[in-house]
């Protein structure tokens, strides 16, 4: 296992890539104090072995890993937990206390991933999904303060992508990890002049006034850096918070051009919509990428905001 599969920054917070559907696109983040380590989202049952070897590099044993958080539980950020936790003795699982329930039984999930990708395709992404203990769960409440080797970590009840959402600060560092609430920023679309983000409208509990709301909740934190699940560390927060807000509208905006049309067809073109507005918030940073390439890269997120912005505004 290569570097090229995680980063480590300041303050023992490391970056690895879970290797769900292309390199540096859903990513894990490893805390590490006095020899202790915490997992914030794990990917999908396909990156466990990967989480674990990032820990052996690092000679953590498996036994001082405290905690396991999922930012939510769609099944790119959580799939992974109930496999990892078989791994980890003594770790606790904290979720958010609407997602709890299906940590520990995960067959709601299951069936409903299955019912979008087909079971063949479901088990491609996902694998198989294994439920935690409900006694190793720790539902964490809003503004609840965890101690990590007396290192305070705050959760913030963040909805607006999910219900199901929170996001964690980790005060000494001055950093938030984000889950999807900040938004989702690929490495390969920066430019000299910053980084590419737009808000994730994931279906089926997108809520844009619950969005903004949540993103305004964590710049009162004055944070220096943001931990993305999709992908990574991001800076200038403030500047990035203001394209979030302009992407919530924006996105939600386009419903207007395509109100006039129903079903697949209105499907269709607003997945079109989006995808030109993508490649035009590309154009404008300066990006160098073919819109070819960017329409592939784009093309998922396209698809999946439709159906979020759909349901928030059609039904």
């Amino acid at each position: 296992m290569n570097n090229n599969t995680f980063q480590d920054h300041p303050f023992g917070i490391t970056t690895i890539d879970t290797g769900f559907t292309r390199p540096h696109f859903a990513a894990s983040h490893l805390l590490v104090e006095n020899n202790h380590a915490a997992y914030i989202d794990v990917g999908t049952t396909y990156s466990v072995p990967r989480l674990l070897d990032v820990l052996q590099q690092k000679n953590i044993p498996s036994e001082n890993v405290d905690y396991v958080i999922v930012t939510h539980v769609h099944l790119d950020h959580a799939g992974g937990a109930g496999k990892l936790m078989q791994a980890l003795p003594n770790a606790r699982l904290v979720v958010h206390p609407r997602g709890a329930r299906h940590m520990v039984n995960p067959n709601v999930l299951i069936a409903s991933a299955q019912a979008v990708f087909g079971e063949e395709t479901f088990i491609a992404r996902y694998g198989e999904i294994a439920p935690v203990a409900a006694e190793r769960v720790i539902e964490a409440s809003d503004e609840q303060v965890i101690d990590f080797q007396g290192r305070p970590l705050l959760f913030l009840d963040t909805p607006g992508h999910a219900k199901h959402h929170f996001c964690l600060f980790d005060e000494r560092a001055k950093c938030f990890f984000t889950g999807d609430t900040f938004g989702i920023s690929f490495k390969e679309f920066e430019t000299p002049k910053g980084a590419f983000i737009f808000a994730s409208t994931t279906p089926v509990q997108f809520d844009p006034p619950a969005l903004h709301n949540s993103i305004n909740r964590l710049l009162s934190y004055h944070p220096e850096k943001m931990y993305l699940t999709h992908y990574g560390e991001v800076t200038d927060v403030a500047k990035l918070a203001d394209k979030l807000h302009d992407s919530i509208d924006k996105q939600v905006a386009l419903t207007e051009a395509v109100a006039d049309s129903s079903g697949k067809e209105r499907h269709t073109r607003l997945v079109e919509e989006i995808m030109r507005y993508f490649l035009n918030e590309l154009q404008q940073l300066g990006c160098t990428l073919a819109p070819d390439t960017c329409r592939e890269l784009l093309a998922t997120d396209a698809e999946i905001n439709a159906l979020g912005i759909e349901k928030s505004v059609f039904q």
